[in-house]
């Protein structure tokens, strides 16, 4: 496979799941709020600032005030800005059609007919009532994309390249959207000085990432923040955890290295090195120190996704060699 190839295969996986996750999290933040049980978690600036901070990684200054049709277009509709929904779908398209060939047919039809239902999509409609269908066909679609990968492509090296993407996105996603609701928390507990730990807001964090009833049924209680990260950060059986992600990543750059000898600098070995650390970590070892945790985590993350690039996805250019021309070679 090219490593030109490999490269639009990759991104392909950590576009969808990079689409999935933006308009699950715009999606249960903004209705959420809705029946929040303080004032403060109920306020539209709140949640909007919330919902930057997660999709952009942009601290919104506290002096400025959010205007709730900017936003929801700019994270949901305006393809000119690399952190919204439709930048990311429009994303994953283009690299599918650039190695159209190594794709199912299943795959790729399914790919080209959302895109093009989700670049028409109305905006005036969107901001207006159309926030929930929108989202909601955005987080379908995922999944049933995700299911065409698996059910419909040979489990070979470009499923491992795909995968690997789709993981690695999937990790960094949930530890960006944790970092965000631990700020909410934050704030929360600085400006209504309550004591008592808000359930609702990690029950929001849960059904963010799909986790809510699963975590429920293992815990048989209500969320708290100590039981919430646990669950989405060590727990292994968990398909949204951290843990699990790191270990699927492994799985799957275990297959494209299998040929190639792991230095200390490559990301398998970073790979390895993440996971193995995961595998002792404990809920007291993090929840000291949650948020210098998280902010460490996302770094890391980013940095194993530029040494993938490095080792397996960087295309060689070659220099030109310039041939003399007949009239600049010197007669004897």
């Amino acid at each position: 496979m090219l490593a030109r190839v490999a490269n639009n295969l990759f991104w392909m996986g950590r576009y969808i799941e990079r689409s999935e996750h933006l308009a699950r999290y715009l999606n249960v933040n903004y209705f959420s709020s809705l029946d929040a049980p303080s004032e403060l978690s109920q306020s539209r600036e709140f949640v909007l600032r919330s919902i930057m901070f997660m999709a952009s990684n942009e601290v919104v200054d506290a002096k400025v005030k959010l205007k709730e049709k900017d936003v929801l277009y700019n994270i949901g509709l305006n393809i000119k800005e690399p952190y919204s929904i439709i930048y990311s779908f429009h994303s994953a398209h283009e690299n599918a059609r650039s190695s159209r060939d190594l794709l199912s047919t299943e795959l790729f039809e399914s790919l080209n007919t959302i895109n093009h239902r989700i670049k028409n999509y109305d905006a005036k409609a969107f901001v207006k009532s159309g926030l929930y269908d929108f989202t909601s066909i955005v987080i379908k679609s995922t999944s049933e994309l995700r299911s065409k990968v698996q059910g419909t492509l040979l489990h070979d090296d470009l499923y491992a390249v795909i995968m690997l993407g789709i993981y690695l996105e999937r990790a960094l996603q949930i530890t960006r959207i944790i970092n965000s609701k631990c700020s909410d928390a934050t704030v929360e507990k600085l400006k209504d000085k309550i004591p008592q730990e808000n359930g609702h807001l990690w029950a929001t964090l849960l059904k963010c990432v799909s986790a809510y009833d699963m975590m429920r049924r293992l815990y048989k209680k209500t969320p708290k923040q100590n039981t919430t990260l646990e669950f989405l950060i060590l727990n292994p059986q968990c398909p949204r955890s951290i843990k699990n992600c790191l270990s699927q990543m492994e799985k799957y750059v275990d297959i494209l290295s299998k040929h190639h000898k792991i230095k200390t600098d490559s990301a398998a070995f970073l790979i390895k090195k993440l996971n193995a650390e995961f595998k002792y970590k404990l809920i007291d070892d993090i929840e000291s120190d949650i948020e210098d945790f998280l902010s460490d985590l996302i770094d890391k993350l980013v940095f194993i996704g530029e040494r993938l690039d490095e080792d397996y996805f960087k295309v060689t250019v070659y220099p030109i060699i310039k041939e003399k021309s007949v009239s600049s070679v010197q007669t004897q």
